[in-house]
């Protein structure tokens, strides 16, 4: 082998994404941080340690606790030309600066007839499966790809965590990364072929012939365990990663379902109001004549994520829950 040929990374989630910011931090002078605890500390989830160091106060810059003051005063940032990166620690927290997403940085393009641009890109951890209770445990994205004005982006693999970012960056308007904190530990070999991906379309991750499995974030891993054990009993499963939640990518999942003829979908949000019903709604509309068995679900149970180890693994979706929803379906 030639050896100007570069081989595989070997990194992690939580690795890719700090060099996605590292990346975007030197590409450009209007790019920086901000956020609670992300510079000396290195970030609640050590994604941006060492950037103080490299890049100095000015443009990683820890901010006081208050969610609504610093999403705010991103907003006003970027309105001002600014590429800011705000880092909310939680899901959770990020309510206390809901007024701010959703009453000024999702509508102020629209409010102001197309004449103003809010480039800012907001990233936060979510979902469960870590034991750190209610309050830092809840999977809301869903909320948010409700909103229109905004992106909504699920990185669930090292390529998204680590080339996602410049595209957010490149969007004139708001775009949320959402970060499942079970993945930031997760670690693989990073192709170093890939420099972009698509942030626009889903991603098929196995094709199968039998279900599709449809799914994001950190329910990706499951899902594809899920498929690997299915195929030892000669059921075939398609896994689909949403990637993006606003806008959703439709035709991808309704043209897997006129392949494979069956449906699960797997969100760890409750099952009320969740994205998941988004998909399956979706899919009765435009694929119903497609489907030989209804749109099976695997959601988390409804009820605030507790702290208990044991009682947490019962109350999330697991590679169990999913294997069992298919063969409902196939069965």
């Amino acid at each position: 082998m030639s050896g100007d040929v570069k081989q595989p990374e070997r990194t992690t989630y939580r690795e890719a994404m700090r060099e996605a910011l590292r990346e975007a931090l030197r590409s450009d002078d209007r790019v920086f941080l901000m956020g609670e605890d992300v510079g000396r500390y290195g970030g609640c989830f050590g994604v941006s340690l060492g950037l103080l160091e490299e890049f100095g106060p000015e443009r990683v810059r820890d901010t006081p606790l208050s969610e609504s003051a610093f999403v705010g005063a991103g907003i006003g940032a970027a309105l001002a030309g600014m590429r800011p990166i705000v880092e909310i620690m939680t899901v959770n927290f990020s309510l206390l600066a809901l007024d701010q997403i959703l009453n000024n940085a999702a509508t102020l393009r629209h409010m102001s007839g197309g004449q103003l641009a809010v480039p800012l890109v907001i990233r936060m951890t979510t979902g469960a499966g870590r034991q750190l209770a209610a309050q830092h445990s809840h999977s809301l994205e869903g909320w948010y790809a409700h909103i229109p004005g905004i992106r909504v982006l699920a990185p669930a693999t090292l390529e998204d965590a680590r080339h996602m970012l410049p595209s957010a960056l490149a969007d004139p308007d708001p775009v949320l990364i959402f970060e499942h904190g079970s993945l930031y530990n997760v670690s693989g070999e990073l192709p170093s072929t890939v420099q972009t991906v698509d942030v626009d379309h889903a991603a098929i991750h196995r094709p199968g012939t039998d279900v599709s499995l449809i799914t994001y974030g950190g329910s990706l891993p499951k899902a594809l365990a899920a498929a690997d054990e299915l195929a030892t009993g000669g059921i075939s499963a398609e896994v689909i990663d949403l990637r993006t939640l606003r806008p959703l990518d439709h035709a991808t999942v309704t043209a897997s379902v006129a392949r494979t003829h069956r449906a699960v979908v797997i969100d760890e949000a409750w099952r009320t109001g969740s994205l998941a019903a988004e998909v399956s709604a979706r899919i009765a509309e435009d694929a119903f004549y497609d489907l030989d068995a209804p749109v099976e679900r695997v959601c988390s149970a409804e009820v605030p994520v507790p702290y208990a180890h044991q009682l947490e693994e019962a109350t999330l979706p697991q590679t169990a829950d999913i294997v069992a929803a298919v063969h409902g379906a196939v069965d």
